[in-house]
This record gives structure tokens, sequence and C-alpha cells, in this order.
């Protein structure tokens, strides 16, 4: 049976409009996705998280159904989160669940000092010791393709250098229909990547944290992302870290399957 999909949009707190769609039936879901994609990057899960929960897949601010802002920083797509949860929240009467992933994580992050509607969060690799981790040559690089409007490069590149995508991976990401939203949401990768070099991750601010939150990391993702896995769950009281088994920063595209069931076994939890 095709489950009916819905147009929805917030404002965030600057006038942004953020645009997601909703599909499914059960208690509230927010998909919040990485760089260099948009709200269909989870079509290869969607089916599997829809069976138990209405799940609102959003695009981050500057791509989709969503508008942009004046000036970017990293702060209004926390404050971009925090709206949605709230407005939902509202809608539903009951607690939030939120799912981020890599650099939509790291929004999501920093979205739980600002709203009290969240029931259950996880959070997928987000890069919260990105500083000094890029070259500041590959972030010229990245500018020079889009400049030139070689956006297809540009995503590539990304994954290649940045991400450490091995090419099998990025065989099957092109071979994706959501490959072209990446595409087109190519002109945000700099900013995104200039932000996350500028985040510095601040404990402190998690202290007041509550809610339950799974920390998912990829078994065969590199050392330093297993290390910020394992601050960040010191940081966040109630949290654990859940590995999956030889997969990297893309289980939903490669391994959708045990992606879905790490992520329902939690959220599903009373």
């Amino acid at each position: 049976m095709t489950i009916p999909t819905t147009l929805h949009s917030a404002a965030s707190p600057d006038g942004t409009v953020i645009g997601f769609t909703s599909t499914g039936s059960g208690r509230p879901l927010v998909l919040v996705h990485g760089g260099t994609a948009d709200r269909r990057r989870w079509t290869p899960v969607l089916p599997l998280l829809e069976r138990g929960h209405r799940v609102h897949a959003v695009d981050r601010r500057g791509r989709g159904l969503s508008t942009d802002g004046a000036h970017y920083t990293i702060e209004r797509e926390y404050e971009d989160v925090a709206a949605l949860v709230d407005a939902l929240a509202r809608e539903g009467g009951g607690g939030v669940d939120v799912l981020g992933h890599s650099y939509g994580a790291l929004c999501v992050l920093g979205a739980l000092g600002l709203t009290s509607c969240l029931r259950r969060v996880v959070l997928y690799e987000p890069p919260l010791n990105a500083a000094g981790r890029i070259p500041a040559e590959v972030v010229s690089e990245l500018d020079s393709l889009l400049a030139r409007g070689h956006n297809a490069e540009a995503v590539a590149y990304f994954f290649r250098t940045v991400v450490g995508m091995p090419e099998r991976e990025l065989d099957l990401l092109r071979a994706l229909p959501a490959w072209r939203d990446r595409v087109a949401a190519a002109p945000t990768i700099a900013r995104e990547l200039r932000a996350a070099d500028a985040y510095r991750f601040d404990p402190a601010r998690l202290r007041a944290v509550t809610c339950p939150v799974l920390l998912l990391l990829g078994g065969d993702s590199p050392a330093p992302v297993r290390e910020d896995a394992r601050m960040l769950a010191r940081a966040l009281r109630g949290s654990r870290v859940h590995v999956l088994p030889g997969q990297r920063h893309v289980a939903m595209d490669t391994a959708p399957e045990l992606f879905a069931r790490a992520v329902t076994a939690f959220l599903d939890q009373r």
C-alpha cells in the first residue's frame, strides 16, 4: 500500500521557511539529513521507518522545500530543528523523536538545549572535531569547482577527500535517485565545511540534556569518527553507542535494514 505524502512547513525564528514531507503513522519522527543532500536521501530507509512512525523528512535551509537566510551560521540551523520539533509537539500534544545524520546530527545536537519537546534522539556520526581535519586547499578546490558549475564533480570530490568514502560506496551513491538532489544541493557544501571547521564542541552545554540519546557509529568508520562518538557518549548522560558492523558513514544506503532495525529498536523502547 502506498502511504500518502503530505507537504508541510514551519517558520524558524529568523523567518526562514523549513519545508518537510510527512508519511506513515504513529509517533512523530523528524529526519534531519547531512551535507550534500536533501530530504530524499532517506528514501532507502523511509518505508522501514514509516511502519510505526509518522515520519517528517526535512529539507534543511537552502535546498528543496526550504528557503534560505540572508547570512548563514550553524546556529540558525539549531533554531530550525527546535522550531520544527516545537511545532510538531504542539500539533500532536506529545514528545517528538529526531534522527540526525552527519552535519544534520550536529544541527540536532545544537538544538538539544533549545527545546523541551524531544522524546528520543538518534545521532549518526556528527563531526564534533572537524576543525583542522579539512585542509584549506580542499575548501578552495570545492569553491573553484562550484564557481565553474561543476556541481557533480564537487560532490564526488567532497565524498572522496572529506568523508574518505571508498569508490565502491561512491558508485552506489551515484546510482541512487538521490544523487541528483546531492548535485543540486552542492552550493551549500563549502559554507557547511567552514561552519564545521569553526565548530567547537562544548560538553558543558549538554549537562542539562535528559532525553535518551542513541549514538550510531559505523564499525569500519575511521578512528577520529570513533573518538567523536566516545567523546559525545561521555558528555551525554544516559546515551549509548550502537555500532553498525561493517558500515561506515552511509549505512542508510549500504545496509538500510540493519540501520532501520537499530533506529526503531531504540525508538520503540518504553
